[in-house]
């Protein structure tokens, strides 16, 4: 498999340049906030986001001085997100390093995230980039949304296969889908283009999570953690849904009530994993994956093959075979 090196080989000076310029953006007067912020930047990640927006944008035309204000805007939101999800999850560690609410406290770390958000959306403001505003804004409320309906199905864990891709679709996907369709209109690509861009980011968004869901099945193996952190967090993913779909009402009187109720029994919660295992949830997780990887690559290969579109294809093959 090319890897992630490779893949951002074509933008690699764009993201350079990119990394001192999001520095300058996140810069504020207020020492307690520029000290936060330069922690942020220190345990960036493997830069994902702002790939899909520049290698989108060269998929499109080329890239320009917009393409650096959507890739910051897109980064701003995703961080905010980070930062309010670990409050939410009272979650102490992000990538190896100490989450801000577990350095600052949660009313800091809701601030700072406010902030980025905030800083985010004034900064498309400043630069007159009305457009990249209008489709990053749609991925803030559909993020917004796919967290509220999962929250509001958990209740009751009535969560059917139509409505687990929707939740991901708003949750996850929207967001990529939201990079590569401000990178395509940043590089002035018109809208059925930008449209189909940002098809081809939700259905690589959409196989990113559906990946995500198959770790914790098979992180035991791969990562050394245990498996079944989802149930135990009452989360329905894919493979779940499918062996409720496919047992009796006995069994699934018994699955709900382990990830309702006995989500700490670890015996209880190994048993439910074998299901899953033995009912080929999996192997229907990896086929639905494979689906949404082959969706991706048909809008993509209708773009001029070029070394970006050739990277977005190897990106959307690293989001699904990726071991962590």
């Amino acid at each position: 498999m090319t890897t992630l090196a490779q893949i951002k080989t074509p933008v690699a000076s764009h993201l350079q340049i990119f990394d001192k310029k999001f520095r300058e953006y996140l810069k504020s007067k207020v020492l307690l906030l520029d000290t936060i912020t330069r922690y942020i930047y220190k345990r960036k990640g493997k830069q994902m986001r702002p790939l899909f927006v520049f290698l989108s944008a060269g998929a499109c035309g080329k890239v320009t001085e917009s393409t650096f204000v959507a890739a910051s805007m897109i980064e701003m939101l995703h961080t905010a997100t980070l930062v309010h999800d670990d409050v939410v999850d009272d979650s102490h560690m992000r990538r190896g390093m100490f989450s801000i609410n577990a350095l600052w406290k949660n009313k800091i770390a809701v601030l700072v995230g406010d902030f980025l958000l905030s800083r985010g959306m004034l900064l498309s403001l400043e630069k007159e980039e009305f457009g990249l505003l209008k489709i990053v804004s749609r991925a803030v409320k559909e993020m917004s949304e796919g967290e509220l309906l999962q929250i509001e199905k958990a209740r009751r864990l009535d969560i059917k296969e139509e409505i687990y891709f929707e939740i991901i679709r708003k949750k996850t996907a929207s967001l990529i889908a939201s990079c590569c369709a401000s990178g395509a209109a940043s590089a002035g690509a018109d809208a059925d283009a930008t449209e189909q861009m940002r098809l081809f980011g939700e259905y690589t968004g959409i196989a990113f999570q559906i990946k995500d869901d198959l770790f914790d099945y098979e992180s035991g193996n791969i990562t050394g953690k245990p498996s079944g952190i989802d149930i135990r967090d009452q989360k329905m993913t894919l493979p779940l849904i499918y062996l409720l779909n496919n047992s009796s009402a006995s069994e699934k009187r018994w699955i709900i009530s382990t990830v309702k109720r006995h989500n700490t029994d670890s015996v209880r919660v190994k048993r439910l994993v074998e299901m899953v295992k033995e009912a080929g949830g999996l192997d229907y997780a990896r086929e639905q994956m494979l689906e949404y990887q082959e969706k991706a690559m048909a809008l993509i290969s209708a773009f001029p093959s070029s070394e970006y579109t050739n990277s977005l294809k190897e990106l959307v093959i690293f989001t699904t075979e990726r071991k962590a």
